[in-house]
């Protein structure tokens, strides 16, 4: 997208929420724009009261350090621009992602364990021989669809192992995944039917779940949350689902995007592709860079408990936030040459899993996929090529690709 030179920059004739705006990839210039002219800007609603958008580095650091003063909360609001309880009803649960410490803390203990560096440590074997399976399918073929092929296959089959469930059960979990994340893309929402059909199934099969784990408990995700006592009480099943739906959609969708797009850059950045393929040894830091360009979670929302200032301008108490992470790891006063796609960076800074007490549980968890990955596809596939158009989800929420055709060039 390119900005008219004479455009306002207030940049009010564009609705940032719009998900038809996100269709070619993340309007960067847009971005770009509200960061040297007004980091700190205020974005009207057409059906709500407006909030301010957050752009700069800095400023999205400050606001996620200070959840006493920008809450995460349901009751707030929760963290999408639409009030979750207005969506989700007032008796559904709130998950941990939508909530403060002290409470968010206490449930988050829970599971914390299974992502720490000796669970991780355990799966790598796993996670490398599951990815060498997959590819392994794609030996011989001239053409894929990576999305479909691999990217949506390997984070649900990790996080299958996690759970604990058997290879048998595994696939409705894809779509009640896209059901819940993407919620203005007809494709992988048709209807709010479809939802309230696949979210249902998940509940069932997740109360099924927990009923196996109380009769058996194993060494897994499920029943950590099971038999896991928050002031000495097991949790509730409402707390259950939501954290079970948390963990499901969160972990798949993050890895699959950041999967997928990281090919779609490499193809897009030749370069950058040859010097990968060259040198494996860098997988680790190219994993990184990945994820500060695509930024698959591209913001959450945080609702000011109180009248403050940022970025020079005055919050007043009950004002929505939307942090925007995929403008923040754009951010030139933190990385130089922000716009290019350079593996060898050290991008360590990068705001993709966010930043404070909702940094993402399962972030290096989802780095060591991606770094398995690259290692496994280039060794395979070194010069990929795109096979035609790549198509996105539509969404303002999360930066998917539903189809990336690709030629397998050994």
């Amino acid at each position: 997208m390119t900005l008219d030179p004479t455009l306002d920059p207030t940049l009010d004739s564009f609705d940032l929420r719009d998900p038809d705006l996100y269709l070619d990839g993340p309007p960067h210039e847009i971005f770009a724009h509200l960061r040297r002219k007004d980091p700190v800007h205020w974005s009207p609603e057409s059906d709500g009261p407006g909030f301010w958008s957050v752009t700069r580095h800095r400023d999205l650091v400050a606001v996620s350090r200070d959840p006493a003063t920008y809450s995460s909360a349901r009751e707030r609001g929760g963290h999408r621009l639409f009030d979750e309880v207005e969506t989700s009803g007032r008796d559904a649960a709130a998950s941990m992602i939508s909530m403060d410490p002290p409470e968010h803390t206490r449930y988050r203990r829970m599971v914390q364990d299974a992502f720490g560096p000796a669970r991780l440590e355990g799966l790598t074997g796993p996670i490398r021989s599951r990815t060498v399976e997959l590819l392994d399918r794609l030996v011989g073929r001239r053409e894929c669809e990576l999305v479909g092929d691999v990217a949506a296959e390997l984070p649900l089959q990790v996080l299958a192992e996690l759970f604990g469930i058997p290879e048998d059960e595994r696939r409705p979990l894809f779509e009640w995944s896209d059901a819940v994340i993407a919620e203005d893309d007809p494709d992988m929402r048709p209807s709010r039917e479809h939802a309230m059909r696949c979210e249902a199934e998940m509940a069932a099969y997740a109360l099924e779940l927990w009923q196996r784990r109380l009769e058996r408990p194993g060494n897994d995700l499920v029943s950590l949350l099971v038999h896991h006592r928050v002031d000495g009480r097991r949790i509730s099943i409402e707390r259950y689902l939501s954290a079970f739906a948390l963990l499901l959609v969160a972990g798949n969708e993050t890895t699959r995007n950041a999967i997928a797009a990281g090919v779609e850059a490499l193809c897009r950045h030749p370069d950058q592709l040859a010097l990968l393929v060259s040198r494996p040894e860098i997988s680790r830091d190219a994993a990184e860079e990945i994820l500060r360009w695509v930024s698959p979670v591209l913001h959450m929302r945080r609702t000011a408990t109180r009248d403050a200032e940022i970025g020079g301008k005055r919050i007043r108490s009950g004002d929505k936030l939307a942090l925007w992470y995929v403008s923040a790891n754009r951010d030139e006063e933190v990385f130089e040459r922000a716009d290019e796609f350079l593996l060898e960076r050290r991008a360590q800074s990068h705001l993709a899993f966010g930043i404070g007490p909702h940094f993402c549980l399962g972030a290096r968890l989802a780095s060591l996929e991606l770094r398995i990955f690259l290692e496994e596809f280039l060794r395979r596939f070194p010069r990929p090529e795109l096979a035609g158009p790549v198509r996105r989800v539509r969404s303002n929420f999360i930066h998917g690709i539903k189809e990336l055709p690709l030629r397998l060039c050994g």
